[in-house]
């Protein structure tokens, strides 16, 4: 038996921020991150509409990137003193997937991160408040999907929470919070979109219901992107579409190595932290190679090359082809090919080897890793992340 699970009410198109005020409830708390929403304008608008469908409203602010469990906790524990009937998150993937964390402990604060840490393993929500997320990024399309991702800093590791329990009830997609965005995050969030796309139509979850969403992303996103970072609006607003339609695709296919080995090389490093959309971006080449091995996933990358209009004599031709598009599209949103490359260096290669072993691990036991077409050992994880580092040919 499939499952097909999507916010109940979804308002998109310029302006629909203002379906706010059309949300019924007492009390309402605005999760956001460091202030691009408010210097944009965008959090007052919110907040007016809340205010004018007679919320109280209160505001819960600097969610950082990368959302860290103890931002997680004071969250839950301020919406425990305020309780809220409604939790709107607006902004990118960070505040909302901190959001959704925090509703959890809102709810039951009696739980625990380990809890949660085990997919679908959540407590049933809504018992206190309904959610509301409302994008400012065109990538994660959190807003429409079952999954969120918190760090654990102490321990230098990126969990993705997974429950249908988190979808939000209502996604509200206006593209002019999206035209905010700057090049590198337009290029970043751009490229997570895409891979969120492709891994759900090759996933060994992927169904009828999922594979015409995530074909039709990868073609706007194909189309788009480029265009997008280059400033045409017109395209962000597509982008902003494109990458929702991808999170629908993924919520419910499930995802794969690409974002197993993102999650945990995000921030193992004490150089820096690996952009979750460039770590996916510089990744999906090398694991389309190594995917390919696996017969059934090297027809649906042939089906994708195909429907975004790439030539090839056979299903390996059009594979090659489609991973020598994906790098092209790399390089013209200034993506570097490999870890060694990133910010010029900040993932030093001694570390980077000494921790192998563990990252390799870890990114095995990933959630995303279950759905992937190819089942990796530990000495093809360590060679995939090798790969990424050194920007090595994939032949095993």
């Amino acid at each position: 038996m499939g499952r097909f699970t999507l916010p109940r009410d979804l308002y998109h198109g310029k302006g629909s921020l203002e379906e706010l005020k059309n949300l019924k409830g007492r009390k309402a708390i605005i999760v956001v991150g460091g202030g691009s929403m408010k210097r944009f304008g965008f959090l007052d608008k919110a907040v007016g509409y809340l205010e004018e469908a007679g919320m109280e409203v209160k505001l819960f602010e600097n969610v950082e990137p990368d959302p860290s469990v103890e931002t997680v906790m004071k969250g839950a524990e301020m919406m425990r003193e305020f309780e809220p009937d409604w939790i709107i998150s607006m902004g990118g993937g960070s505040p909302i997937d901190a959001a959704k964390a925090m509703w959890a402990f809102y709810e039951y604060p009696e739980t625990t991160f380990e809890d949660l840490i085990v997919p679908f393993n959540f407590p049933t929500l809504r018992t206190k408040a309904q959610f509301c997320a409302i994008p400012s990024t065109s990538g994660t399309a959190t807003e429409v999907t079952a999954f969120s991702v918190i760090t654990d800093y102490q321990k230098g590791i990126k969990y993705p929470l997974a429950d249908f329990n988190i979808t939000p009830d209502v996604a509200i997609v206006d593209p002019a919070l999206a035209e905010t965005m700057p090049k590198k995050l337009t290029a970043h969030t751009g490229m997570d979109a895409l891979t969120h796309a492709i891994e759900a139509y090759v996933s060994t979850l992927h169904c009828d219901y999922t594979d015409p969403l995530a074909l039709h992303a990868i073609k706007m996103i194909h189309e788009d992107l480029k265009k997008s970072y280059d400033g045409d609006m017109e395209a962000r607003d597509r982008m902003h579409n494109a990458q929702c339609l991808a999170g629908m695709a993924f919520s419910n296919a499930l995802l794969g190595i690409v974002h197993s080995m993102a999650h945990k090389t995000g921030a193992a490093f004490s150089g820096g932290h690996i952009v979750h959309g460039c770590a996916n971006a510089m990744y999906l080449p090398k694991v389309i190679k190594y995917n390919s091995k696996n017969e059934e996933a090297k027809q649906r990358y042939g089906q994708i090359a195909s429907f975004i209009g790439l030539k090839g004599d056979s299903d390996d031709a059009l594979v090659d082809a489609l991973i020598q598009e994906i790098q092209a599209m790399n390089k013209s949103l200034d993506i570097p090919s490999c870890i060694k490359d990133y910010e010029g260096g900040i993932i030093d290669e001694k570390e980077f080897m000494d921790k192998l072993p563990d990252v390799a691990a870890l990114a095995i036991s990933d959630a995303c890793t279950g759905s992937n077409p190819r089942t990796p050992s530990q000495e093809d994880m360590e060679k995939l992340l090798k790969a990424c580092y050194y920007d090595e040919a994939i032949d095993f």
